[in-house]
Parts: structure tokens; C-alpha cells; sequence
């Protein structure tokens, strides 16, 4: 399939490109918290999310991302204080009482790639009775043009009478990344996937089926235009199993493409 060099260029630079979709918290509240809980800290605003709990009447979801002032030059690293709010009856954000919280250092680290936004994700996933679930969504992106990377990995977050554990603690969910000369030839890997409940249980927890769907092409020049072929598509589906603490992850996507190049 012959395509533009200037087609495929532009493709490849709006894989690390992801437009930034931020859960904004407009009513201040995650200022207000920051403030409270971590006096002296800094709150990194343009990542900080706030969402309302569908199902779980009055309660709204906050996630502060507090910026690490011993990383290194050039490194930002990001602490994470996720809380459950209970809001007041009469919907003052200002007088919301938290309910449960699960504060963790170094969650996240901005190295290489740039984190572009923090999503809170709502999907009612039914692991355990009076357990409710959310998760977050963190969209990860390089600034390289020869090298374009984007991903997307799932943080789940269980909450338990007052307690809130993660029982996941970062699965890939998507990935774009390409390796080229700047002008046509180069390899092209793209990985999708769907998280769903089993009807499996481990541990007293639901199963979740993982399905993931991995792509691959090879540009080459012929005869001074751009050919791509397209490989064989993989398709994987993965059982993940509690184990007491937390789901037990799969190996990781990246390492799985490796052998589309081939095929």
C-alpha cells in the first residue's frame, strides 16, 4: 500500500501528539486540599483531576499530584495523594469531609516521555460486594520526532469501608511508538486492549479478562515512493488473578511486539 512520505510523517508525529483531555477540578478543590494536607508542597494544578462518583451518591474523586522538589535536574516526579471526598448536602465543595485516602511517593516519573494529563476513570468494575472501584488513567507522550512514543497505563483503586487500596498498580492499556529515518523507512507497532469482569474468581475477587490487540508495519522506499506493509495482527487474552493484594499483571506489551517485526 504506497502512501505519502508526507502522510506517514504526519501520522507518525500525532502518535506522541495526544490531545490533553484534563479532568479539571473548577471549583478549587483540589487546591483547597493540597493546601490542607500538604502545607509547603507543590501542587502540579494542570495534572490535578476531579470527578464526581457515579453510583456512590455525594462522593466525589481527587487526585493531588505533588511535584518532588529532591528529583533530579531535568526529572519530574510526581508524588500521588488520591482521595475519596464526601460532599456537603447542600454541594459547598468547601466543607467536603474526606473518607478514605491512599497517599504513595514516586508514583510517577517524567523522564524520557512527558506525562500529558491524569484521567479519572469511572468504569464500574464489580470485583467484590461493597467494593466499589475507580481507576486512573495516566497518558504518557515523547517529545522525539524520530522516535514518537504514546501510551496509556491503568492505576485501579478498591475502596473498602474507609480503606482505599490499589489493586492495580499500572497496566498498560494502549501504546503508539514507531522507530524511523525522518523521510519513510521504519517500523510502526501499535498495541489496544479491553479490561472486563470473569465470571472467574480468586481470593474472593472477580477475575478480570484482558484483551489486547497488537498491529505492526514496515515502511520501506521503492522506486522513490513509501510502501507499508502491514503485518500479521496478534491478538492476546489474558486472565489477571487476584492474589490476596493485588491483580497479577502480564508481561509487558512492548516486549510482546517484538516478534510481529518478524512475522
Amino acid at each position: 500500500m504506497p502512501v505519502s512520505m508526507r502522510a506517514l510523517a504526519s501520522a507518525l508525529w500525532l502518535l506522541a501528539a495526544t490531545s490533553t483531555v484534563h479532568a479539571a477540578c473548577d471549583s478549587g478543590m483540589a487546591g483547597r486540599m493540597s493546601a490542607k494536607l500538604h502545607p509547603g508542597r507543590t501542587l502540579d494544578e494542570a495534572r490535578a483531576a476531579c470527578k464526581s462518583w457515579p453510583g456512590v451518591l455525594g462522593r466525589s474523586i481527587v487526585v493531588l499530584p505533588l511535584l518532588r522538589a529532591d528529583a533530579e535536574p531535568g526529572v519530574t516526579e510526581l508524588d500521588l495523594d488520591v482521595l475519596v471526598v464526601q460532599q456537603a448536602d447542600n454541594g459547598n465543595t468547601e466543607r467536603g469531609i474526606i473518607t478514605s485516602r491512599l497517599f504513595e511517593q514516586k508514583v510517577l516519573l517524567e523522564d524520557a516521555g512527558r506525562i500529558d494529563d491524569i484521567r479519572i476513570d469511572t468504569t464500574r468494575y464489580a470485583l467484590a460486594a461493597g467494593a466499589p472501584v475507580f481507576g486512573l488513567r495516566i497518558r504518557y507522550s515523547s517529545s522525539s520526532r524520530a522516535n514518537p512514543y504514546a501510551s496509556e497505563t491503568l492505576l485501579l483503586y478498591l475502596q473498602q469501608a474507609d480503606r482505599l487500596r490499589k489493586v492495580i498498580g499500572g497496566l498498560e492499556v494502549s501504546m503508539d511508538r514507531s522507530v524511523w529515518e525522518g523521510d519513510c523507512s521504519g517500523t510502526f507497532e501499535q498495541m489496544r486492549s479491553a479490561l472486563s469482569t470473569a465470571p472467574t474468581r480468586s481470593n474472593g475477587f472477580s477475575d478480570l479478562q484482558l484483551r489486547r490487540t497488537l498491529t505492526g508495519s514496515q515502511a520501506v522506499v521503492v522506486d522513490g515512493g513509501c510502501v507499508v506493509h502491514p503485518h500479521k495482527t496478534v491478538l492476546e487474552s489474558t486472565v489477571l488473578h487476584y492474589d490476596g493484594a493485588r491483580y497479577v499483571l502480564p508481561a509487558k506489551p512492548p516486549e510482546f511486539l517484538r516478534g510481529i517485526r518478524n512475522q
